[in-house]
């Protein structure tokens, strides 16, 4: 089933700023939230629908990326920043967007963090996001490819699990917020004193602190290794586009969720071909006497080789077309074009034969701005001297 329009979703419009954006969603998630539609299953798809749509929307990079290719350049599956709502629970969208619920007082109807209590061991400090970048062929683009790259990064603890204590016995419930991971405040507000949850500041929502550090981590609850991914790069992809897989990055602090892996195309340059957008760009040399006579002549395309036909009397300039030898469109939407460019190449450097050829070819009618009829014999002599 295809995906609706993001800013459909939020009911705004594509001009909207980052504040209308905000109190879309906002409004969207009061309308949808779980605690007000228990056990609503169109609601709750609703409401994760809407948290896909902001996260994307609300990230300048991330909506540039979506207004120029649709969803496929925000696909987590096609190696784009967005994410799939279905694939996060609901304590990762209210951790992830918890601010939203709390500026709006909506954390004092509901409770727990964001507005809904927490129904999952709460989690340490998110780790930081890792950037790589990758180089691709023409080739590779043109067709999408599985690279595996090998990134050096923060991982888990394999000593402590990522926990940071020595042991169980090391690991205390967090007195400040008794095992929450988050604490009330009381804010003062025009509509008076309004409640809402911070994550808490001794353990950093963890819920619990550590008496006794790991020997191996020393209660970082990660350290310094090397892990082996895979990329899916979708076929279409440009220089500077940048891609995500989300928690492939460094690891949280003491068992908090991974950063993001963020994926930096780099265009490797062609042999022969040049890219403009979707479509590519060949510069064919012929010699004059070709031009003039016409033949045919092989070119490069992405796919191989090919053979086009060369009219009598090509001028310098003429750009030939071939349908849809181009790139495929990031999209999927169709493919571009290969465009030859014609440059008629003129010697630099001649022998005394090949000049007494030319000095006899000036004065023949084909050569002066006026109809004529061209010595074709000679042209064939030519042919043979500048290849």
């Amino acid at each position: 089933m295809a995906k609706r329009d993001y800013y459909e979703i939020l009911g705004v419009g594509k001009d909207a700023d980052a504040d209308t954006i905000k109190k879309a969603y906002r409004k969207k998630a009061i309308q949808y939230h779980p605690d007000r539609n228990p056990d609503n299953k169109e609601a709750e798809e609703n409401f994760k629908e809407a948290a896909e749509a902001y996260e994307v929307l609300s990230d300048a990079d991330k909506r540039a990326r979506y207004d120029r290719y649709g969803h496929a350049g925000v696909d987590p599956n096609m190696g784009g920043g967005g994410f799939s709502g279905g694939g996060m629970s609901m304590d990762d969208i209210f951790q992830q967007f918890g601010d939203i619920f709390g500026d709006s007082g909506f954390g004092s109807f509901f409770g727990g963090a964001g507005g809904r209590a927490s129904t999952t061991r709460p989690r340490g400090q998110k780790g930081t996001n890792l950037r790589i970048k990758v180089s691709l062929t023409l080739e590779e683009i043109a067709t999408g490819v599985t690279k595996r790259v090998k990134v050096k990064k923060q991982v888990g603890c394999d000593e402590c699990s990522g926990s940071g204590a020595k042991d169980a016995s090391s690991v205390r419930t967090c007195q400040s917020c008794g095992g929450a991971g988050y604490v009330r405040q009381i804010r003062s507000t025009f509509l008076g004193q309004m409640q809402t949850t911070i994550t808490c500041p001794t353990c950093n929502g963890a819920g619990q602190t550590v008496t006794a550090n790991c020997a191996k981590c020393k209660g970082d609850g990660r350290i310094y290794g090397e892990e082996t991914i895979e990329l899916e790069i979708p076929a279409g992809v440009e220089e500077g586009m940048q891609l995500s897989l989300r928690g492939r990055g460094n690891a949280g602090l003491r068992g908090g969720p991974a950063g993001d892996l963020l994926i930096s195309v780099e265009e490797k340059p062609h042999e022969y071909l040049q890219r403009d957008g979707q479509n590519l760009i060949y510069e064919l040399f012929l010699n004059f006497a070709d031009a003039a006579i016409g033949m045919s002549e092989e070119v490069p395309t992405i796919d191989g080789r090919v053979k086009i036909k060369i009219p009598p009397g090509t001028q310098s300039g003429k750009i030939f077309r071939l349908q849809e030898k181009g790139l495929p469109s990031v999209q999927g939407y169709g493919r571009g074009d290969q465009l030859i460019h014609v440059n008629v190449w003129t010697p630099k450097k001649l022998n005394a034969e090949e000049r007494e050829l030319l000095e006899k070819m000036r004065e023949m009618p084909n050569f002066k701005p006026q109809p004529g009829k061209s010595d074709r014999t000679f042209f064939e002599k030519m042919r043979d001297y500048f290849k």
